[in-house]
């Protein structure tokens, strides 16, 4: 994929999930079909703390395990969370500039986060705006305090998010993804994963991706493996209210 600047790749910051690595999503993602990022310069760091605890792929894939930051277990409060940031933006500063982020679950909301605070002039003041953002898994931090400002208008970055139908994550997956404006919303049957795209779910990302080289505005577009349909912005709006009656 070429950028816009003297024909350089475009460059994506992926931040992998809650204690692992930045080797295992770039391996997590290498079960998509390799031509979806074959012309992206893609950057896998690891996060700033090490695993406070036990891995979840422990056994599967080797050590060590990072996190980026802790959290209780309602996701209300936050340890090392501003630490975290200020990490990032100075490692954004340094490696980059980035054009996109891509994000597991842990790493996809604080990439969510990271693009909303920017567009609200909070961070990376300097920095580009950051254009588009891949979430698998990814949620809302859950603080009002953040929520207020990250979330406060729909987040313009081009989006595209990944959600399992048997992820623990799917209906807080689905309120990120409203964040975004005019998101791409690919469904699959996995859960809490990386999954691998069958040929439908290729193409979809494959025609997001064309999207973004060509810096096309499309409308909010809502895709399932066994369903496409184009969902106009008044859609969109009742979607928002709905998930709204779901936390409620």
């Amino acid at each position: 994929m070429e950028g816009e600047n003297n024909g350089k790749k475009m460059k994506i910051l992926c931040l992998h999930g809650f204690r692992t690595s930045g080797s295992f999503l770039k391996k997590q993602i290498s079960k998509w079909d390799p031509s979806l990022f074959a012309k992206f310069d893609m950057d896998f760091p690891d996060g700033k703390y090490p695993a406070g605890g036990k891995s979840d792929i422990e056994g599967i894939f080797p050590p060590p395990y990072f996190e980026w930051f802790q959290f209780d277990k309602e996701f209300t409060e936050y340890t090392n969370l501003e630490e975290c940031i200020s990490y990032l933006c100075e490692y954004i500063t340094a490696n980059g500039p980035f054009d996109g982020f891509l994000g597991f679950s842990q790493g996809a909301t604080l990439s969510a986060l990271l693009i909303g605070y920017q567009a609200q002039g909070k961070l990376l003041k300097e920095h580009p705006p950051i254009k588009f953002f891949v979430s698998i898994s990814g949620c809302k931090f859950r603080d009002p305090s953040i929520c207020d400002v990250a979330y406060k208008e729909p987040i313009k970055a081009k989006s595209v998010h990944l959600i399992g139908d048997k992820d623990w994550l799917k209906l807080p997956s689905e309120e990120l993804a409203s964040a975004f404006q005019n998101p791409l919303i690919i469904r699959h049957p996995q859960g809490h994963t990386v999954p691998r795209l069958d040929e439908v779910g290729t193409s979809q990302v494959q025609n997001w991706v064309e999207e973004v080289l060509s810096h096309r505005q499309v409308g909010v577009l809502v895709c399932d493996n066994k369903l496409d349909r184009e969902v106009n912005k008044s859609d969109a709006r009742v979607l928002e209210e709905y998930n709204g009656v779901v936390r409620a």
